[in-house]
């Protein structure tokens, strides 16, 4: 475990019982950002950002399921990083291989269902595999949904779904004129996983970067200057807590 920790933490904590925990978010989306700042910071290569990062994941997902949220999806590698140096993305997919070998076991006795949100066709085979037999494995499990978006873009997402919607109206599946909102969500990665109820990004930046566009219309956001690999869990708490002081309308009025 790395345990290279350094300064942006806030000391101030907010406990389980400061919470209301009738009102835990269903969902909670994570853009896990800041991996190459810690790394930078620290005169570290990025590899060693991205391997901090991992171990957040172990504490930020038991905290999460600890807590009572039922769905918890990370922003993992999306269209666009395939752009990055291709010593990144090996490092990437061999941390995720890596990951599931030696967390599977653990995340199955703790009763977590894993789910992909993306195209896996492009991983690589290792990685794909490891990935199906995870799903294989966890496919019962209900105590919590991690649900990772590999090679996961919205607007890839909604141009995938509008293909599919296109072909099955070419095959008198469904009806042009039947066509809504539910329709549009059953073609969608995230088919039977309710929508994010708090979008949580750390490491300073205030953006989506293409992260569950359709999904996201009503979420709440949270921001942190915090780097993803000093993302404690307090800090998922103090998101939860700011979450809980929310006045959530979606366009009505009370």
């Amino acid at each position: 475990m790395i345990n290279i920790f350094k300064g942006k933490i806030e000391k101030k904590d907010v406990s389980v019982e400061q919470l209301d925990m009738n009102n835990i978010p269903n969902h909670i989306a994570i853009i896990m950002d800041g991996n190459g700042r810690w790394a930078k910071e620290r005169n570290l290569p990025r590899s060693m950002g991205h391997k901090a990062g991992v171990e957040t994941v172990r504490i930020i997902l038991k905290e999460a399921a600890r807590l009572g949220v039922r769905n918890l999806t990370l922003y993992t590698f999306s269209t666009e990083n395939w752009g990055r140096p291709t010593e990144e993305i090996s490092t990437l997919m061999k941390l995720i291989n890596t990951y599931l070998k030696s967390e599977l076991k653990e995340i199955n006795e703790s009763n977590v269902k894993l789910n992909i949100l993306g195209d896996m066709s492009r991983l690589p085979k290792e990685c794909g595999d490891a990935l199906n037999n995870a799903i294989e494995v966890t496919k019962n499990n209900k105590r919590i949904n991690l649900n990772l978006a590999l090679n996961y873009g919205g607007r890839d997402e909604i141009v995938r779904a509008t293909k599919l919607i296109a072909r099955d109206i070419k095959n008198n599946k469904i009806k042009e004129e039947d066509i809504n909102e539910d329709t549009i969500e059953k073609y969608l990665y995230t088919n039977g996983i309710p929508d994010p109820d708090l979008i949580i990004r750390p490491s300073g930046e205030q953006r989506i970067s293409n992260f569950l566009l359709w999904q996201c219309a009503y979420s709440e956001f949270w921001y942190s200057n915090i780097n993803w690999p000093d993302f404690k869990e307090t800090d998922l708490r103090k998101a939860i807590a700011d979450y809980q002081g929310r006045d959530r309308r979606f366009g009505k009025v009370k």
